[in-house]
């Protein structure tokens, strides 16, 4: 049987990103931290908010990325989308991050493959829409699950539903809160989804269906 193709690696290094964002900006400062102490290899070259005068807008000021708005007006999701991916197509980013990214979109041709989002519990629980932030460890506090964690996998145009790169499991105590579990759950986000993005430049991810299979490593 002929094996699925990987993704290419990026020949000319730092891979180029742009980072799509609703919220406070934890996600996006974490890139930026770990690209500025060398921990990434990577470039943010576009930041695109999904709403006006949020946190993470003023972290892009702050680090000297091109920031964009998505149109809020648009009158279809795809024209809403067209708002986010033409300054995407225009940075030349080579992979594209749902960083708390809240709207959904439809992904363009050239950029299947290339889109790559971080849900805050273990897919297939806990996800779909309406649940994000909050919500998410609510719900897991209710249901009794005794494990939780993080996903990075590849979007689609659906939410939650694209081929898992990596999870990474943290457990659920007794005395825990949303709040305890969400501090928990984003010390692992900020491990999985740089390790995703790295995978990604080295061209190590191969698509097999549902499965995202990982190369190893030289």
């Amino acid at each position: 049987m002929a094996q699925a193709p990987r993704n290419p690696p990026i020949v000319d290094p730092p891979i180029r990103l742009a980072v799509c964002v609703s919220g406070g900006g934890t996600t996006l400062q974490n890139l930026i931290d770990r690209i500025r102490s060398r921990r990434l290899t990577a470039q943010i070259v576009q930041v695109i908010a999904s709403r006006p005068r949020i946190g993470a807008i003023d972290k892009a000021a702050e680090a000297g990325i091109p920031m964009a708005l998505a149109n809020r007006n648009a009158r279809s999701r795809t024209e809403f989308s067209a708002s986010v991916f033409d300054p995407i197509r225009h940075s030349q980013a080579d992979l594209v991050i749902l960083a708390g990214f809240l709207s959904l979109l439809y992904i363009p041709p050239e950029y299947k493959g290339r889109v790559m989002n971080v849900h805050p519990s273990l897919i297939p629980a806990f996800c779909g829409e309406g649940y994000y932030g909050a919500r998410v460890h609510q719900a897991v506090l209710e249901s009794g699950v005794k494990v939780t964690g993080c996903t990075v996998h590849l979007a689609d145009d659906a939410y939650d539903t694209g081929p898992i790169i990596l999870q990474r499991a943290v457990p659920v105590l007794d005395d825990d809160t949303p709040e305890t579990i969400a501090a928990r759950v984003f010390q692992e986000e900020c491990k999985a989804l740089p390790e995703a993005i790295s995978l990604y430049a080295e061209g190590r991810l191969r698509i097999d269906g549902r499965r995202v299979r990982i190369a190893p490593g030289r």
